[in-house]
């Protein structure tokens, strides 16, 4: 895909969007709907989402957040528009459905793990180093203290060894979880079944197999649309993969506007 001369954002959701009842919105939550912030816990979406989320909903086939978010915090984070959408959280381990949350039954059996590592991340982090249980997933946060980040390499490919856990690399983080085969592609691959179109929002590495998945669906005749919404800290591989690159969370934003207005 072209890293330069992209089509503007109207006119590559105009050629997307054929029939937006067989349309499928997927976009990521951190990086895309809210800003990156240093406490994970303060990150909302921007004021302006919700309401723009809530028509889409009205128009468009799936309109759905997939994110390394536990579902309990992207139901409180999206308040007012949560039980419109699909709310996908920790890569796929956990699904909203019908007011309850359904994780993933081969990685029930690792909550254990990931409790052993939350315990001992939490003890052994240095200053500057935070740890988020999300129950079937623990991610070791460098944020607040980018130098600690090798350290936190270190003892997460450790910890994750040791206890049979999976590490993925973040954005200054590691998060350790059940080595079970979903990630955001395979979510892709699921919510997209059937549909005529498909677009993805993302920002970081673990939305690349998102856009692969994409890939996948485009060679069978889908319309796919994969977006990168970039910041400094964009990976160059998500940017290099994407058809369309926004600025950050305002970009998503004012793409969600236009795609709103398209779908109406």
């Amino acid at each position: 895909m072209p890293a330069t001369g992209r089509p503007a954002a109207a006119d590559a959701l105009a050629g997307w969007l054929g029939d937006p009842r067989r349309a499928a919105l997927l976009t990521d939550f951190d990086g895309t709907l809210a800003p990156i912030v240093v406490d994970p816990e303060a990150a909302v979406p921007l004021p302006a989402a919700l309401p723009v989320l809530a028509d889409l909903t009205g128009s468009l086939g799936v309109v759905a957040v997939v994110s390394g978010r536990p579902v309990r915090f992207l139901r409180q984070r999206l308040a007012g528009v949560a039980d419109r959408l699909v709310l996908v959280g920790l890569y796929g381990l956990e699904w909203a459905e019908q007011g309850a949350v359904r994780s993933h039954p081969e990685a029930e059996p690792w909550r254990p793990a990931v409790a052993a590592a939350v315990r001992d991340a939490s003890w052994a982090a240095p200053g500057g180093v935070t740890v988020e249980d999300k129950g079937l997933a623990v991610t070791i946060h460098a944020r607040r203290s980018p130098h600690r980040y090798p350290w936190v390499e270190e003892f997460g490919a450790a910890t994750a060894e040791r206890l049979g856990l999976a590490a993925h690399p973040g954005r200054l983080s590691m998060e350790l979880r059940p080595p079970v085969a979903v990630d955001k592609g395979t979510v892709v691959a699921s919510l997209s079944e059937g549909m005529a179109a498909a677009c993805y929002i993302g920002d970081d590495r673990g939305d690349l197999p998102a856009f692969a998945a994409l890939d996948r669906r485009r060679a069978t005749g889908m319309a796919t649309l994969a977006v990168a919404a970039s910041s400094d800290e964009a990976p160059p591989e998500l940017l290099g993969a994407a058809d369309l690159v926004v600025d950050g969370p305002e970009g998503t934003l004012a793409l969600l506007a236009t795609l709103a207005e398209l779908a109406g």
